[in-house]
This record gives structure tokens, C-alpha cells and sequence, in this order.
């Protein structure tokens, strides 16, 4: 190399492409690097998620949630319109809610809760097939754990990862909670019309009693609500609610209760 030549001369090519291809190297290595201390964070992030999920379902063994994801996320669109606006909502133990009501949502929606363990595959593959046949979402699979693991953590967005989600948080719950405690959560956190949620308000909100004192005809009609709260809120003799209350209480007979 003549003397004042540079490693990077124009004047010498062979030398010149091989230090683009060097400077090139260096660059893609530094670029992955990157992207791979990316993944880590956000792999490490995710993880960190997951344990503060399941520390709040393992302190729920003992000790019960005085809010869910949902219900904060109905009250922020309610005090949206109305700055005031709070929710009807009061725990109750499992003992001090009627067994009617317990049969009516096991009938209604979930009749194999005390055979699976958080999902229940015949139902998801006949629902599957019905909204196939339909063209559109008629009819979902969930389960009362599944139900559960949404109003808890999720928000009302419908993405491939809150599915993803939920399906953990499933697995979750079943894994550390009994069927007992798991429907006596679902019992008290579902919602029931618009700002009601749990068996205490609803049964308040519309029979003025309380869960403990609810028949049977109360607790299917109760029942067949909850697909569609808000709207039988406010259309409380609907034909379909009527009918749908009908079935349920020929099957409370057989639901088994945990």
C-alpha cells in the first residue's frame, strides 16, 4: 500500500468493498443485538405480568377482590356521562346466596363446571360450528372459569392475545382455586345490568331482596340475563328472555352445584 493510502481508499477497490462489507457486519451485529435485548425486555416484562397476575389470584384464596378490570372499566364510561355515577355492588359469601341462583348459571352457562378443568372443548367445538353455520358470532364456548378470568384482568377489547390471555389465566385459577371458590368469585364480580354487578345488587336491583331469598323463577330469569345485562336492564319482558327463562328452569333440576 503506497504511503498516505487510507484502509478505505477509493484508489484501491478490492480494499475499499472489503471494508463496506466489515462496516456492514458491524452494523447488522450491533442492529441484533439490539433487537434481541428488545425481545428480552419485553420477554421479561410479559413474564413479570404473569406473576403479578397469579400473586393476585393466589391472595384470592383467602381474600375477596373488591373490584375487577370490568367493573372499573364500566365505571369509567359511566362517570363519562354522569361524574357521579357509581356501582351497585356487595359482596356475599357463598353460603348467603340461594342455591337457586347456583343451579340457574350452571344450567345456563356452564353445565359441565364441576366435571372440567377450565374449559369445556365439546361446548367451544358446538359453538364453533354454530357461528360457522350462521356467518357470524352467535353463540360463544365459555366457560364459568373463562368468564371469570376476563372480568377479572381483561379488558373489553376482543384481540387474538386477550384470547391468549384469558386461556392462561384460566389455567391459573383452576390450577390454585377450588370449583367453590371460583364460582363464588364469579357469583360476585358478573354483571347484571348497567353499573350492577354481583348476585347481592342484582337481586336488590331487581326483585328488592336479597341473594339468599331468590326462587327460582327469580334466579333463571337472572340467569338468561347475563349474555346481554345492559339490555334486559331495560327490556325486562323481552320475548327471548322470557323463553330463555323457561329452559333454564327445566334443566335446574339436574345442574350440579359445587
Amino acid at each position: 500500500m503506497e504511503s498516505g493510502e487510507t484502509l478505505c481508499s477509493p484508489t484501491n477497490p478490492r480494499i475499499s468493498l472489503r471494508c463496506i462489507r466489515a462496516t456492514a457486519f458491524c452494523r447488522m451485529k450491533k442492529l441484533w443485538g439490539w433487537t434481541w435485548r428488545g425481545v428480552a425486555i419485553c420477554f421479561a416484562l410479559l413474564l413479570l405480568y404473569q406473576l403479578w397476575i397469579f400473586a393476585h389470584i393466589c391472595w384470592w384464596i383467602k381474600f375477596n377482590p373488591s373490584t375487577s378490570a370490568f367493573m372499573e372499566s364500566r365505571l369509567e364510561i359511566m362517570q363519562d356521562k354522569n361524574p357521579n355515577a357509581e356501582l351497585q355492588y356487595q359482596w356475599v359469601p357463598y353460603a348467603k346466596i340461594s342455591g337457586n341462583l347456583k343451579r340457574a348459571l350452571i344450567a345456563s352457562e356452564d353445565a359441565k363446571f364441576v366435571d372440567h378443568e377450565g374449559f369445556d372443548w365439546e361446548g367451544i367445538q358446538k359453538a364453533y360450528e354454530k357461528n360457522m353455520k350462521k356467518g357470524k358470532i352467535v353463540a360463544g364456548g365459555s366457560t364459568i372459569s373463562q368468564q371469570l378470568a376476563k372480568n377479572l384482568f381483561l379488558s373489553t377489547k376482543r384481540t387474538p392475545w386477550r384470547k391468549g390471555e384469558e386461556v392462561l389465566i384460566t389455567v391459573m385459577l383452576e390450577a390454585v382455586m377450588d370449583k367453590r371458590r371460583i364460582f363464588e368469585i364469579y357469583l360476585n364480580v358478573i354483571e347484571w345490568g348497567n353499573g350492577v354487578f354481583g348476585a347481592e345488587a342484582a337481586a336488590r336491583h331487581y326483585y328488592r331482596t336479597n341473594a339468599a331469598n331468590l326462587n327460582a323463577e327469580q334466579a333463571a330469569r337472572l340467569a338468561a340475563m347475563v349474555p346481554n345485562p345492559r339490555y334486559y336492564d331495560t327490556h325486562r319482558e323481552a320475548r327471548g328472555l322470557l323463553r330463555k327463562t323457561g329452559i333454564i328452569l327445566g334443566r335446574m333440576d339436574d345442574a350440579e352445584i359445587p
